[in-house]
């Protein structure tokens, strides 16, 4: 192996969670639903619909990440229980439509976190040659989707989206592809990931023995698998690269 290849292979590898960890999801959710909503003429509170659709989207998509549905079955039950909660009965073929009227305005309103750009062109500069990649739960062409309309697709070397490997987060398997797709002579513990999920990211990832950041956006408590796992926590990601840089530079 060249000296090229072999700096490559061992080089630190930092690796994300997409959605509320670099893409503003929630909010992106919460802006489609109410407009969404505007245009059906549904009454109700948006606070009030924001949640229950996100309650549904919880519901229905880790149905989804268990094989109970499939990714287009889960959208189509999460459009007829938010419907049927507003007066409005959908069969199979008017939920399919529904939802996908609702994920025009859901896209129109996707955007990054204001600490995502700052925090990757820091982390460039603090781990100089490091190598970046997406780990997520999710269809691969959705997510990459995602990543061209941010206009992050060219910052990230590998995507790794369960709908394309057929494992998910928290289970190890998906973090050891991950490395191997990064070359498998990139050691575990030269690999970082991030995300907002205690126990699906940070947990996940640090029990497969990545190290594991919680980005606690909102302030919540560690839960005790946390704490026994060694789990490192972040209020933003403006605090990644101090946190990473004497853990991962050369």
């Amino acid at each position: 192996m060249s000296d090229a290849a072999g700096s490559l292979s061992t080089a630190p590898v930092v690796l994300f969670d997409l959605d509320d960890t670099l893409m503003a999801h929630r909010a992106a959710v919460r802006a489609g639903i109410a407009l969404h909503m505007q245009e059906l003429a549904y009454e109700g509170e948006s606070a009030a619909a924001s949640d229950l659709w996100h309650d549904l989207e919880e519901e229905h998509y880790h149905s989804y990440l268990a094989g109970r549905l499939t990714f287009e079955g889960q959208r189509r039950a999460r459009a007829r229980d938010f419907a049927v909660a507003h007066g409005d009965e959908l069969d199979d073929l008017a939920a399919g439509a529904w939802f996908d009227r609702y994920f025009e305005r859901y896209r129109e309103s996707w955007a990054l976190h204001d600490d995502a750009l700052p925090a990757l062109d820091a982390l460039a500069r603090a781990l100089p040659g490091a190598r970046f990649g997406i780990i997520t739960n999710g269809e691969l062409d959705f997510q990459l989707a995602k990543l061209e309309r941010l206009g992050i697709g060219d910052r990230f070397e590998h995507v790794i989206a369960s709908g394309d490997v057929g494992v998910t987060k928290p289970d190890a398997e998906i973090f050891r592809i991950a490395l191997e797709r990064f070359g498998v002579e990139a050691p575990a513990g030269r690999a970082a990931y991030i995300g907002d999920r205690l126990e699906t990211d940070a947990v996940g990832a640090a029990e497969a023995g990545l190290i594991g950041v919680w980005l606690n956006r909102t302030g919540d408590a560690q839960t005790p698998s946390a704490a026994a796992s060694g789990v490192l926590e972040i209020a933003s990601l403006a605090q990644l690269p101090a946190l990473l840089e004497p853990l991962l530079a050369d």
